[in-house]
């Protein structure tokens, strides 16, 4: 496996993701904050880690990271020490509660906000030599389509973009759908909709959202970039009790609707993507 060149794009192309082994690489983004993008990767990761697979979440926020606290971690390192040389990339890697490994960012780095090019090479050699000791690597990117944003997931095989029903959600998850779709030649996405008020609420937006994308984003193949609904999460009181007690969904009410939905997206992406990457 080569090394990234010196000369790599901030924001490479889906194919960049081809370069790593062992883990799939998939990115959890959305087009605003306040999604629950956060809390779905780390829920997600424990349904996963449920199942068998060796899970590791990157906080790829590298500026306003946040997963440490919704985990409710104290890590003494970070990524931000495994960049400036005080610690080995392994020494960062830690125990989550819910059986996956998690590997966190430190929040308010503001020399983060801009992706230099030494932060672009470290950052992908940390992916490249994390892959070979997992079966999935989720990166919990930052929200929008900021250079930070792009490069992490230009990174991964496969995209999923969580969004909310609100209409400024829906607006901005848009935006970042064009976006992947004109700079990093993305062939298709996948969606999962958090707080759905009723069943096949997520599915129909989903509809919706691919009209637009029919009408007016256009891939290099000359089709329409191809959105795949992967489920939805539903509005759910149990999920806010779980975020303000800084616990796991999967494991403070495993049995509530959110809790259930989230492991039939776990399944699903077994039964697809890790299937595939196996």
């Amino acid at each position: 496996m080569s090394d990234a060149p010196s000369t790599q794009p901030l924001q490479a192309d889906a194919t960049e993701a081809s370069r790593y082994s062992g883990a799939r690489i998939i990115a959890v983004t959305s087009g605003k904050g306040g999604v629950g993008k956060t809390f779905v990767s780390a829920n997600l990761a424990a349904a996963l880690a449920r199942r068998g697979k060796r899970v590791l979440v990157l906080d790829a926020d590298l500026g306003l990271a946040n997963l440490d606290v919704v985990l409710n971690l104290h890590p003494k390192l970070t990524l931000h020490d495994v960049f400036t040389g005080k610690a080995r990339l392994e020494e960062a890697v830690v125990a989550a509660p819910g059986g996956f490994s998690v590997l966190l960012a430190g929040s308010g780095m503001i020399e983060y906000s801009r992706l230099t090019q030494d932060v672009r090479n470290q950052f992908y050699h940390a992916v490249q030599k994390l892959a070979p000791y997992f079966d999935v690597i989720l990166l919990d990117t930052g929200a929008g389509i900021s250079e930070v944003v792009l490069f992490s997931i230009s990174l991964a095989s496969e995209v999923v973009v969580v969004a909310t029903p609100e209409p400024t959600s829906l607006t901005d998850a848009y935006a970042a759908i064009k976006v992947l779709a004109m700079q990093q030649k993305r062939q298709h996405v996948r969606m999962i909709v958090n707080q759905a008020a009723r069943p096949g609420d997520g599915r129909a937006i989903t509809g919706q959202l691919q009209q637009v994308i029919d009408r007016f984003v256009m891939t290099d193949s000359g089709r329409p970039l191809r959105l795949i609904h992967m489920g939805d999460i539903p509005a759910d009181p149990a999920v806010r009790e779980a975020i303000m007690r800084r616990q796991l969904l999967q494991l403070l009410t495993p049995g509530c609707p959110a809790a259930l939905a989230i492991s039939q997206l776990a399944n699903k992406m077994v039964e697809t993507l890790l299937a595939r990457a196996a």
